[in-house]
């Protein structure tokens, strides 16, 4: 099974792969791609492209995508169903179990129609625990305000995406819910205790810690580093791989947020340095780009062990979606 060379995860700039992207991405040759809604016209397109970047490094590379519902949906109608935040359906559905069932049967329904276009990784079990203070950004996209709601429900969108034949993405590792900001702005600091992150914030991750892939959160914990965010923090990266028990492909958040400073290359070494797998550039330029993959460098034998794991785990799916729209439609 081969994984790919360069230990980063890249976008494109459009909804059709460019001859000079083609070039960098067979020569870079990245563990996968994500792509967002400028890479999105129509399912026939959806299918050639992601066929396209494939092709570029001649395997079977993971295709990742950020569809959560709500907001944060890549793929959108006329083309493909409208869902609604995952917090408000958790509301609306009157008591955990049957949220927890509404949710693993949307989960089954948003990978049968990424599984249709050729992605085959999606960036959920969203596992922050909601909080007060939990920025807008975040609030509507977490499943619940207590940790075992959260680790119970996203236990049920994983499986939902794994029986569609999809792999999961957890995020936002070790938590994002005392995120008071928008990461993609600014940088938080968290300052509750070490016992109260491990009791509330953590409980999630280290429910689904045998999931094969996840994401990391752009924050800095005081309790644990109150030098570095957790993305470039080896104290946090240790704790998730020791404490929390993950032992699957980590990868960063985007490294273009400005909650990391200093130049992209800086910080995608200091990412890899704190022990991330992967490096995930979002933005599809070029220039940028090829800035990451010199300082992402070469997948080394523990990555590329976790990286061969993880796409291992990958199924056929089989959903059958008329029958889940029915039972949703049943409330």
């Amino acid at each position: 099974m081969t994984v790919g060379t360069c230990a980063a995860i890249f976008g494109c700039a459009g909804p059709v792969l460019l001859p000079e992207e083609r070039a960098f991405f067979r020569e870079a040759d990245p563990f996968g791609f994500i792509l967002f809604a400028r890479n999105v016209e129509d399912p026939a397109q959806l299918r050639r492209l992601t066929a396209d970047l494939r092709a570029a490094v001649g395997r079977e590379a993971p295709v990742l995508v950020d569809q959560e519902g709500g907001r944060v949906q890549r793929l959108r109608a006329p083309h493909w169903r409208e869902w609604t935040p995952p917090l408000d359906t958790v509301d609306a559905a009157g008591s955990v179990a049957a949220a927890e069932r509404q949710m693993r049967l949307r989960a089954m329904v948003i990978a049968a129609e990424l599984a249709a276009v050729g992605i085959d990784a999606d960036c959920i079990p969203t596992l922050d625990v909601a909080r007060p203070a939990t920025h807008p950004f975040l609030l509507n996209r977490c499943y619940g305000r207590d940790p075992e709601t959260v680790a119970q429900i996203g236990r049920a969108v994983a499986e939902g995406l794994m029986a569609g034949g999809v792999l999961p993405v957890m995020k936002h590792m070790p938590g994002h819910g005392l995120s008071h900001v928008d990461t993609h702005q600014d940088l938080p600091t968290v300052t509750v205790s070490r016992e109260e992150l491990q009791a509330v914030d953590f409980a999630p991750f280290r429910a689904l810690a045998d999931l094969p892939m996840a994401m990391t959160a752009h924050l800095v914990f005081a309790a644990i580093d109150p030098d570095r965010p957790a993305t470039q923090s080896p104290d946090v990266i240790r704790l998730i791989r020791e404490e929390i028990g993950f032992r699957g492909l980590l990868m960063s958040d985007d490294l273009n947020m400005q909650a990391l400073s200093g130049t992209l290359a800086e910080r995608t070494a200091r990412t890899i340095a704190a022990g991330v797998d992967i490096a995930l550039h979002c933005k599809g330029d070029l220039a940028e780009m090829e800035e990451v993959a010199g300082a992402a460098g070469t997948m080394g034998s523990e990555t590329r062990a976790r990286a061969e794991a993880a796409i291992a785990a990958r199924r056929e799916g089989q959903v059958d979606v008329k029958a889940a729209l029915a039972e949703l439609a049943h409330g």
